[in-house]
């Protein structure tokens, strides 16, 4: 694999229990990276921990921030100022409140600057994170969708109270400044909205997000289906709406691209009313009137089926979540996904208490190819199983494209994977506590090769692969190790 590997000093850590928030170029060369810490007999978040290195992946600085009830959103590093977006319930004002907490990182001096409210009853699970199950019917959510390079974002608050329904799309730069609010309450009378997906003209002007609408009636047939993917456009000029179904072809995990003038939405279909995964979906759109140019759809190959199943015969495909999304010079589409799902479980505490576990699951790797006009290249299935009960940054992988070629980056307890003739690529959890990274790559014409990069005992650490700050000018990924109380920098460039 044509990479090669730089290790940062390793350093001890006074936060054992922590999770990575956020890892972002600092402008010169170094970078910074955002925690969030928790201590307790009953582990409790108590604040965030900032760490600045320089590009030698040194040290320079940390900060403890001690900030705790209020619940994390996102950070971003935007002309010097590090800046993080908190979402908090006021009980005396009975209303949301969006803040944003920013900083120089020459010395760190945080100001809090509220963004925005919102008067609603105190609701469970406001904010909505989760790719499945949007529960619209406790009075209140919101969520909020960041575009590609983060020079903006989108705050969507849905308010439910008797019989005012009102949802509201609230627009900002990165430098903070309102950019625009618009009133989606009439799109709302006969469905509710869960943003997923977001692009952005460069001049923010139009905003393009792909949402999965649920209808609201109250009774459905077996056969009927709940939902269905639209495209919404945002303008001062209004809102417009376009969805994607047609006859026998539901549409699935939908990610809109705008580049070069052209709006386009790949994703996935099902060719019957369930959440299972028949092949991909490709859609040319007019990026003013949302008018549907062209469309394919793409069954899954055979090669395909191979990857992800073998022999066998109940092959089902379902959970799949947008991963990153890439367009080459000649225009061609290579994205990547991921089979991504939540397990629920009551275990015993051993004092006569029943708790309820959440697993994450974060299984398979999907990656296809689909050439300027939308007609898919490959489609190729990596089989790989993780689970977690916590923090995910160690699960999962990150994908980086060069030169036409698709990477991945994964952090496993597997010390040999199988590659069945050649083709068929699985990767098993092993039982050892320590992790080796593997660097699978696929050609242009969807060929796996896989090798294992860094070794566990040479790594030591294992990596957070699936949360990586890429540096796309000068081709570099940098990773975030840690285990307990020690902690690294891991560069890792392509040559």
């Amino acid at each position: 694999m044509p990479v090669s590997y730089d290790f940062g000093e390793k350093l001890n850590d006074r936060y054992r229990y922590s999770n990575l928030l956020t890892i972002d170029d600092d402008g010169s060369g170094g970078y910074i990276l955002v925690r969030a810490y928790f201590q307790g007999l009953i582990l409790k978040p108590k604040g965030y921990f900032i760490e600045h290195y320089n590009s030698n992946l040194e040290l320079v600085s940390e900060y403890n921030y001690k900030l705790k009830g209020l619940q994390f959103v996102d950070g971003f590093f935007k002309n010097g100022r590090l800046s993080f977006l908190f979402l908090n319930y006021d009980f005396e004002r009975e209303q949301y409140e969006y803040w944003v907490h920013t900083s120089p990182i020459e010395y760190f001096d945080f100001k809090p600057q509220r963004l925005l409210t919102i008067p609603a009853k105190a609701v469970s699970g406001a904010l909505g994170k989760n790719y499945y199950n949007r529960d619209f019917s406790n009075g209140f959510t919101t969520a909020v969708l960041f575009n590609e390079d983060k020079s903006a974002f989108v705050i969507s608050t849905h308010h439910k109270k008797g019989k005012d329904n009102k949802h509201t799309i609230h627009l900002y730069d990165n430098s903070l400044n309102k950019r625009g609010e618009f009133d989606f309450s009439s799109e709302i009378e006969e469905k509710n909205y869960a943003f997923e997906n977001i692009a952005t003209s460069r001049d923010l002007k139009e905003i393009y997000i792909t949402a999965k609408a649920y209808f609201k009636k109250k009774r459905f047939r077996v056969e009927e289906r709940k939902f269905q993917y639209e495209m919404v456009r945002i303008t001062d000029g209004g809102i417009k709406t376009q969805s994607f179904d047609d006859a026998g072809k539901y549409s699935e995990a939908l990610y809109p691209i705008l580049k070069d003038g052209k709006l386009l939405c790949v994703g996935f279909y099902a060719d019957r009313k369930d959440n299972r995964y028949n092949g991909l979906s490709y859609f040319e759109m007019t990026p003013s009137a949302l008018t549907i140019q062209s469309k394919k759809y793409s069954p899954f190959t055979e090669q395909f089926m191979l990857d992800k199943f073998g022999r066998e015969d109940d092959k089902i495909i379902k959970n799949l979540v947008f991963k990153s999304v890439d367009v080459t010079e000649s225009g061609a589409i290579l994205f990547n996904a991921e089979e991504y799902f939540v397990t629920h479980s009551m275990h015993s505490t051993g004092a006569g208490q029943r708790i309820k576990v959440d697993r994450y699951h974060h299984n398979d790797i999907v990656s296809a190819k689909l050439d300027v006009n939308g007609e898919m290249l490959w489609a190729r299935n990596i089989n790989k199983t993780e689970v977690t009960q916590g923090d995910g940054s160690y699960a999962s992988y990150s994908a980086y494209s060069k030169n036409g070629k698709t990477y991945f980056f994964i952090c496993t307890s597997s010390d040999n994977p199988q590659l069945i003739n050649g083709e068929r690529l699985i990767f098993k959890q092993g039982l050892t506590g320590n992790r080796n990274v593997f660097l699978i790559s696929l050609d242009e014409n969807g060929k796996i090769e896989y090798e294992r990069i860094i070794d566990a005992q040479e790594a030591r650490l294992p990596l957070m692969v699936s949360k990586p700050l890429k540096d796309q000018k000068d081709d570099e990924l940098v990773f975030y190790a840690k285990r307990g109380n020690k902690k690294q920098l891991v560069k890792v460039a392509f040559k």
